[in-house]
């Protein structure tokens, strides 16, 4: 056993003969009688008290403790009674990642976790506290995917407390919790004409930008951060090293998103659109902190800029640029007087990121390279996303025959050249 039971109303004296009896101590037939207690792997003493006719019951607890420490699932019960929210607010502040997913995280916490389970202390959570709580967000967050996501930010901030010893399961693993259903990615890709459609619908100094995003995948912060010093004409390749991205009203330049750098084919096409870019509006150069706000410096020769010479404010180019262009190609519609154009999230121009996948997965191209030029950290989120895109094996039989006919059709003379059966 773990420790040993001690009874707080009885103690053992030795009487003038030198015999050990049992005499009441003064806390004799008031509080809890027993006392269990233990040393636990710091070398501090931890103890639970425990009713009169409840001895068992407290050999049982240090027989489940000294269980617990042998199977590595042993937790501190001073520091269970942690609440789930002054765990969480400590674990988000050590989050690793960039500032926009901690503080998207901290979000997600403080609007739909700490009002419901924020007050639990860590080692009182069940199952059934995780199921009650994502019935509740069923009532509150109406997306499915966006619940998805909070209960995943819960669950990692719970497997953290795991791992520091603070809770023995993660609750949220429980095979009764059902979490959230992932959303089924359906991208409807634009066709050819649509993308040139907006394109010419764009002011002269912001097109090529559709060139970039439409024929190098590349996400609209990598389009607005790309520098002439990533551009290898000659070689036929763009390097993904940075990005133009916004924290806390700020603009900053980072790396891409997972910080993944990348090499991507860089099409004739694309780059004859890029030179006749630069020389009618050149390159400017931009000076951002990088990473953070407070970051260090770092200097960049952009090639995209706004009309006042700087770099491009994503938000004045996707009200003032991007939806006039998505209205004037007829993708959305025109707004009345005075009204502002509507929400058109599927027709940001990240339209244009699954426009290049649509035309690389129509001509072959892998998914295993798709995914490497898209950024994406798994194939198999890429395969999910855009499977649907592929061809399907009756199409690519279609393709063959009819590609092996008209090749055959000249030589085909007519019924008189055939030979004799």
């Amino acid at each position: 056993m773990a420790g040993h039971v001690q009874d707080r109303w009885f103690k053992t004296e030795e009487d003038t003969n030198g015999k050990e009896t049992r005499v009441k101590t003064d806390r004799h037939g008031t509080g809890l009688r027993y006392r269990a207690r233990y040393m636990g792997p710091d070398g501090t003493e931890k103890s639970k008290s425990f009713r009169d006719g409840q001895k068992r019951l407290a050999e049982k607890w240090l027989t489940r403790i000294e269980a617990d420490m042998d199977n590595g699932q042993y937790t501190d019960p001073r520091t269970s009674r942690t609440t789930f929210r002054q765990y969480a607010e400590r674990w988000v502040k050590t989050h690793t990642g960039e500032i926009n997913s901690r503080e998207a995280a901290e979000r997600r916490l403080r609007l739909h976790a700490y009002p419901h389970i924020g007050t639990r202390p860590l080692g009182s959570f069940k199952p059934e506290h995780i199921r009650e709580w994502i019935a509740k967000l069923d009532g509150t967050v109406p997306a499915e995917s966006h619940r998805r996501i909070i209960v995943g930010t819960v669950s990692a901030a719970l497997s953290a407390a795991v791992d520091d010893g603070l809770l023995s399961k993660n609750p949220c693993q429980a095979r009764t919790v059902q979490l959230p259903k992932p959303a089924k990615p359906h991208v409807t890709p634009w066709s050819a004409d649509q993308v040139f459609r907006v394109r010419a619908a764009l002011d002269h100094r912001f097109r090529a930008s559709v060139d970039v995003a439409a024929g190098c995948g590349l996400r609209q912060g990598e389009v607005f951060g790309l520098s002439v010093e990533e551009l290898d004409y000659e070689g036929g390749w763009l390097r993904v090293g940075h990005q133009l991205k916004r924290i806390r009203g700020k603009y900053v330049f980072a790396l891409p998103k997972g910080g993944k750098v990348r090499d991507v084919p860089l099409p004739g096409a694309v780059t004859a659109e890029l030179r006749d870019h630069v020389k009618a509006f050149p390159a400017v150069e931009v000076t951002l902190p990088w990473r953070t706000p407070d970051g260090p410096a770092v200097t960049k020769r952009l090639l995209f800029s706004g009309v006042e010479g700087r770099h491009v404010r994503v938000s004045n180019f996707n009200d003032y640029h991007w939806k006039p262009s998505l209205a004037a190609a007829g993708v959305i519609p025109l707004p009345e007087q005075g009204a502002r154009y509507a929400a058109a999230r599927e027709h940001g121009m990240h339209a244009l990121r699954h426009f290049y996948a649509s035309v690389l997965l129509d001509a072959g191209e892998s998914i295993r390279a798709l995914s490497a030029y898209l950024g994406h950290a798994d194939p198999g989120f890429t395969l999910r996303t855009y499977t649907h895109l592929m061809p399907s094996s009756e199409g690519r039989t279609r393709k063959a025959v009819d590609a092996l006919f008209r090749a055959a059709a000249p030589q085909d003379h007519g019924p008189q050249t055939a030979p004799d059966a």
